[in-house]
């Protein structure tokens, strides 16, 4: 009787600590999602079960624990990685290649392939033979 009544009593001092941590933890994954696998670079922190992410999401559970704020945290990831590190980079000239480069190379490469197909109907109509609509 006496050992259950102790259990009962540490398993009541443990549920504080427990509650506690559960809330970093859900905490660490939320801020986590909005950071980017460095390894991976298609996966966000949370997802990833790369060594590095793994590795980043404790520095980022000691932080939080230290009493940093969110902004703190994505700023000391930014400081030592890069902008690239967010999965929603902020709109600078810095970022603009991460911004505006995907559409940068689609529209390059629509281009090329646009001339391409001038050229193919041009040599077609010297050559006397119908280019295919």
């Amino acid at each position: 009787m006496r050992s259950g009544v102790l259990l009962v009593l540490l398993a009541a001092l443990a549920l504080p600590a427990v509650a506690a941590d559960g809330a970093l933890e859900v905490h660490v994954l939320r801020l986590s999602a909005e950071l980017r696998c460095l390894v991976c670079q298609n996966q966000t922190l949370a997802d990833s079960h790369a060594p590095l992410a793994v590795e980043l999401r404790a520095e980022i559970r000691t932080q939080l624990s230290g009493g940093a704020t969110d902004e703190q945290v994505v700023d000391f990831m930014v400081q030592r990685y890069g902008d690239f590190v967010r999965y929603r980079p902020p709109l600078k000239p810095s970022t603009w290649l991460l911004w505006f480069g995907p559409l940068a190379m689609l529209s390059g490469g629509g281009l090329l392939l646009l001339r391409q197909r001038i050229r193919w109907g041009h040599a077609a109509s010297e050559d006397g033979v119908e280019s295919p609509a």
